[in-house]
């Protein structure tokens, strides 16, 4: 286990390398000044240049990489020119309620895809199935942003359930019932494609686990079918399922972009929306390089998770 974890932890190295070099390339070859974008339409080409200049954006792109990079290398993400404060710091404080959400989001979605998945596969063919596959297909067949706004519309305007929007309420004390109040929407609308690709998944990992000879041999030593199902058929089937469940982290951590923005949510997603628009190259960044670097890392990790599961995968 210990060398296999060295050997993954050196393939992250060219992974992160490369995933710098695209990040960088991104914002850098986007078109606009981001000078003139700081500065407003009316600026003088002297102060256009003054702040290229600053920001190291006359220099060639090597060079600006190069610059950027040493920067990160050393925790140095550079100061925003929208919000004048560290990049690092306002990347920090907005991912913190983006893993909260995404967490939530991705727990929901591996318990509720879990329990559809050997559902369906227990009872397959039966009203059971069919009822969870049309409520997997709806899940992947609605867009995030639409089911956000239905559920905004129905649950927090028609039925005064839950709040619109925001992570907590704006008075009051900050408690743990409040959060969890303002993150059950958003949490849940992130939640649904995951949680219907996870139950695919599973679903077909159970039936191909279900016809094993161990199986057969469990039912025929006469074990119980919730012992033979719970502690025989699903471990073995999570095996297959646990890569699922990191793949769909990162695009949880994609979706939250828009359903941060529907909900008001105070997360990085919503953050990048804003630097795009004011062309805060450093913030955009930033952002996405800590954001795709945590899904390399959630990866490597469901990855090992699945080695410990079955010692047999990965040599």
């Amino acid at each position: 286990m210990g060398r296999y974890l060295l050997g993954r932890l050196a393939a992250l190295v060219p992974v992160l390398l490369g995933l710098s070099v695209i990040v960088f390339l991104i914002m850098a070859l986007i078109p606009g000044d981001p000078a003139l974008a700081l500065l407003g339409p009316y600026a003088t080409p002297e102060a256009v240049a003054r702040i290229n200049r600053d920001l190291g954006l006359d220099r060639s792109l090597p060079v600006q990489y190069l610059t950027w990079l040493s920067h990160v290398l050393t925790g140095d993400l550079g100061r925003s020119h929208s919000l004048n404060r560290p990049v690092l710091d306002e990347v920090a404080e907005r991912f913190a309620a983006t893993l909260i959400l995404a967490g939530a989001a991705l727990a929901l979605a591996a318990l509720l895809g879990l329990a559809l998945g050997v559902a369906a596969a227990l009872r397959q063919s039966g009203w059971v199935d069919r009822l969870a596959t049309l409520g997997v297909l709806v899940g992947l067949s609605v867009p995030s942003f639409w089911l956000g706004l239905l559920l905004i519309l129905l649950v927090s305007v028609r039925w005064r359930l839950l709040p619109v929007s925001g992570m907590h309420a704006i008075y009051g004390e900050e408690t743990l019932a409040d959060l969890l109040r303002h993150l059950a929407l958003p949490a849940a609308t992130l939640a649904v494609v995951a949680a219907g690709v996870i139950a695919r998944l599973t679903r077909a990992a159970m039936l191909e686990v279900l016809r094993q000879d161990f199986v057969r041999t469990a039912r025929a030593k006469g074990l119980g079918e919730g012992r033979i199902v719970l502690l025989h058929a699903a471990r073995a089937a999570l095996v297959t399922v646990i890569p699922v469940i990191g793949t769909q982290a990162g695009f949880v951590l994609g979706g939250a972009v828009y359903v941060e923005t529907v909900f008001q949510w105070p997360g990085i997603g919503r953050m990048l929306v804003g630097a795009i628009a004011t062309r805060d190259v450093l913030l955009v960044q930033g952002g996405v390089l800590v954001v795709a670097t945590t899904y390399v890392l959630v990866n490597l990790a469901a990855d090992l998770l699945q080695r410990l599961a079955d010692p047999r995968i990965g040599g």
